[in-house]
């Protein structure tokens, strides 16, 4: 990781800061939601959205997949600032894991402390339907590269004890976060379950074979997104509530052949539901963080 890399990432932060107003430091965001397949009608519940498109961002990698708009929405979520980037982008969209964790690393430059992670995943455990949203507790990395591969930077550290080269990853998902999460769906009406998510490459979805491997080694869900980013949100310092969106049974589960389209409709109808569970968790998150403060 070179000392260019940082710089483009600074540029990056300082320009989305700048479309924010610079605001004072107390109505500065300091958590960000990562829209996944299907799931980006959930900014269309922030309130007086700034959007900016990721290709106004200097460096920015680009969405290319349908179900992602490719921008990011800044306002207030229940009162709370928030930046929810609508879209990601992917591994197997040809980018290399440095431009993958780019947004991460800008987020967490911008001033961003808590990030919630969301994603479209097939279901692997016995009694997980569609249209389920689960919290996650681990993930496997199935991705076959780490993003911190290569030079240490620790110039990204924005607490005290990150930027290590060798840091702990024990708990990757906040298990307080989780909690409060739990507490919100609760009165919502619905209970959220935990999960285990492992991440492949893509674009393929797996074979019937392969799920069959990743249920012995413990994995609940899978997809293809979301571990690179809860790896450098870590090493950075910054907090991650992981959400999957059960959006098909993984193959071999289930009679329908996979496709991306059924992937994005059941993400499309439990859109709302998210929504509602984001609208109340996000302001006791906030919370949390100021008294850290």
């Amino acid at each position: 990781m070179s000392s260019v890399y940082f710089d483009q990432v600074s540029e990056a932060a300082a320009y989305l800061q700048s479309k924010l107003g610079a605001p004072k430091p107390s109505l500065a965001p300091s958590v960000a939601i990562v829209l996944g397949s299907g799931l980006g009608a959930v900014a269309d519940s922030v309130e007086n959205p700034i959007l900016i498109p990721y290709g106004e961002i200097p460096h920015f990698p680009q969405s290319t997949v349908e179900g992602h708009s490719g921008r990011i929405v800044a306002g207030k979520l229940s009162g709370t600032p928030v930046i929810v980037m609508q879209g990601r982008v992917h591994f197997y969209e040809g980018y290399t894991p440095l431009q993958v964790t780019f947004p991460m690393r800008v987020l967490g430059l911008a001033g961003i402390r808590t990030v919630v992670l969301t994603n479209a995943a097939g279901g692997i455990a016995p009694g997980l339907s569609i249209g389920q949203l689960v919290a996650l507790s681990d993930h496997i990395n199935a991705l076959g590269f780490n993003p911190l591969t290569g030079p240490n930077e620790p110039r990204f550290a924005i607490t005290p004890k990150s930027g290590l080269r060798f840091f702990d990853m024990t708990e990757a998902y906040s298990k307080p976060l989780r909690t409060l999460a739990q507490q919100a769906a609760q009165q919502e009406g619905w209970t959220l379950e935990e999960g285990i998510y492992l991440a492949t490459p893509g674009p393929s979805f797996e074979t019937p074979a392969e799920i069959r491997a990743f249920r012995t080694l413990g994995a609940t869900l899978v997809g293809m997104s979301t571990v690179p980013e809860t790896i450098v949100a870590r090493h950075m310092g910054i907090e991650v509530l992981g959400i999957s969106c059960v959006t098909n049974l993984a193959a071999g589960l289930g009679a329908a052949q996979l496709s991306h389209e059924e992937v994005f409709e059941a993400g499309r109808r439990v859109q709302h539901r998210l929504a509602g569970l984001l609208k109340r968790l996000v302001p006791t998150i906030a919370t949390g963080i100021s008294s850290k403060q």
